[in-house]
């Protein structure tokens, strides 16, 4: 097994040039984790088996179950089975109109369904403008470069997506997952069971910027959100709406500053 949480060993016959050789490679693994709370099964997430008690909070949180760790009156890992207990201080706190058993996939698509017109509706409140506070196109440059460099997970495996949170002083938190959602949910998660404050700071993250993705980044709290990858349009519209300044293709020197430019100058 490999030294850093989240990434195993397997032997790869591997071709280049004509040449067959025999490697081990470091490759990220997959740790199927269900939330139980209140003794009913609430989700099975596919995820990456650290930070499970931050992925659990922000989970739970991101699809409006919980509105912030003083709802939680007890949670539990039981790393072995693959099992997040967890009891909530009200017992009748979940819709079951809105919430339903469901399987959550590592990768993106129908897997993970979309709660906005139900939990999210009620729970991503606007982040408002704040004249004082802007970054340069330089300075996310340098987030961008410095959430890469601190992936150790990614340079091994090419496997996983990365989010951190920046303040003046740099990194605040950072987590890295298979699935790009729950990067981020773990970010949101560290962010609520320590009291962390994202306003007037910014999120980076590998992945796409989709609607689900800019829901979470606003539940942050986070005025900026910067990806090297595409937007889609459903992603961008939430973005213009919620006062997220969203940032795409940020890479090789250029970027495309989606919604709310202003605070990028």
């Amino acid at each position: 097994m490999s030294d850093i949480i989240g990434t195993g060993r397997w032997l790869a016959r591997k071709y280049d040039g004509d040449i067959w050789t025999e490697a081990i490679d470091p490759v990220a693994e997959e740790y199927p984790l269900t939330v139980i709370v209140n003794d009913a099964e609430f989700a099975t997430i596919v995820c990456s088996p650290d930070h499970l008690e931050e992925m659990t909070v922000g989970f739970l949180a991101s699809e409006g179950a919980i509105r912030g760790t003083a709802d939680i009156a007890s949670l539990a890992i039981d790393e072995n089975r693959g099992i997040a207990y967890v009891g909530l201080v009200r017992r009748d706190a979940l819709d079951p109109a809105a919430f339903a058993k469901r399987r959550i996939g590592s990768c993106c698509g129908k897997s993970r369904q979309s709660f906005y017109f139900h939990a999210d509706a009620r729970t991503a409140r606007p982040i408002g403008a704040d004249p004082s506070f802007a970054v340069t196109p330089g300075r996310c440059y340098e987030l961008m470069r410095a959430l890469h460099d601190a992936s150790a997970e990614h340079r091994l495996t090419g496997g996983v997506h990365g989010a951190a949170l920046f303040g003046e002083a740099g990194i605040e938190a950072r987590f890295s997952d298979i699935g790009r959602h729950n990067a981020l949910d773990k970010l949101y998660g560290h962010s609520l069971m320590r009291g962390l404050s994202a306003s007037g700071k910014i999120v980076a993250f590998s992945g796409r910027l989709s609607s689900e993705v800019v829901l979470k980044a606003v539940k942050i709290g986070a005025p900026v959100l910067l990806s090297k990858s595409a937007p889609t349009v459903l992603g961008l519209q939430l973005a213009d709406e919620l006062g997220l300044t969203a940032v795409g293709f940020l890479r090789g020197g250029a970027m495309n500053v989606y919604t709310h430019p202003d605070r990028i100058r």
